[in-house]
């Protein structure tokens, strides 16, 4: 795909004898948003830790926006500027408070002064609603509001790709929806995204495309429309009824 800023071929991932990812291929198009799913273990995380390089690949190659995924310097400072990510848990700083975790990211890694890391920090806590949290440490927030604080921490450094790893999984259901409301109105600015979700609602409205793994490779990819009306294999057709009626 000429238009790809991220591009997986062939990827292969052990963790001693258990093969996570089997010679995994994917392109995203600048701008698209990738929701990927699939049952426990099928190698969802694995693939976006590889892409963001937090796991290593033993085969295969990942390029971000044409620069090859490995070690080297000029790979880690491409990456840095370019991929953003959000975990399960939240990973905030518990001695910072939320301001003071925001700008230590721009101030530290992009160099940015003071004023402009805050001023940066607060555009973002406006952008997923709550600016009036700033002060705060973490453990005043409740779950919602610390993943939300994640994701603001991830936009301050102004990503152009943002990975969500099942950001949604951790949360007590009431507080699922104010995040997954502030991740539809991030892909609605154009974001590229990929997300690592079983919140099927989301994904039918926010995806372009759908990846559906098992054991380690991709099944099958559509886009929402085919893939939840008509799934072409029987791996995704099982799948698609336990989730969406269980």
């Amino acid at each position: 795909m000429a238009d790809a800023i991220i591009s997986a071929r062939d990827v292969i991932k052990s963790f001693g004898d258990f093969r996570a990812l089997d010679a995994v291929s994917l392109d995203v198009a600048r701008g698209e948003r990738v929701v990927v799913c699939g049952p426990s273990g099928s190698g969802k995380s694995t693939l976006i830790r590889c892409i963001n390089r937090l796991e290593r690949h033993e085969a295969g190659t990942i390029a971000v926006n044409g620069v090859p995924v490995d070690d080297s310097r000029r790979s880690r400072e491409a990456r840095r500027g370019t991929v953003g990510m959000v975990f399960q848990q939240f990973n905030l700083f518990p001695h910072l408070t939320v301001l003071d975790n925001l700008t230590l990211g721009p101030m530290r890694a992009l160099r940015k002064p003071e004023d402009e890391a805050r001023e940066i920090a607060m555009r973002y806590l406006a952008r997923v609603r709550i600016p009036e949290q700033a002060d705060k440490y973490p453990r005043q927030l409740s779950g919602g509001q610390q993943q939300r604080v994640a994701i603001a921490r991830s936009l301050c450094m102004e990503p152009e790709i943002m990975l969500f790893d099942e950001p949604t999984s951790a949360l007590d259901p009431e507080m699922i929806g104010e995040v997954l409301a502030v991740m539809t109105e991030l892909a609605r600015t154009g974001m590229t995204m990929i997300v690592v979700t079983h919140e099927m609602g989301f994904a039918r409205g926010v995806a372009d495309t759908m990846v559906f793994m098992d054991r380690g490779r991709i099944v099958e990819t559509a886009p929402p429309a085919r893939f939840f009306a008509a799934p072409e294999t029987e791996r995704c057709r099982d799948f698609l009824q336990k989730i969406l009626h269980h």
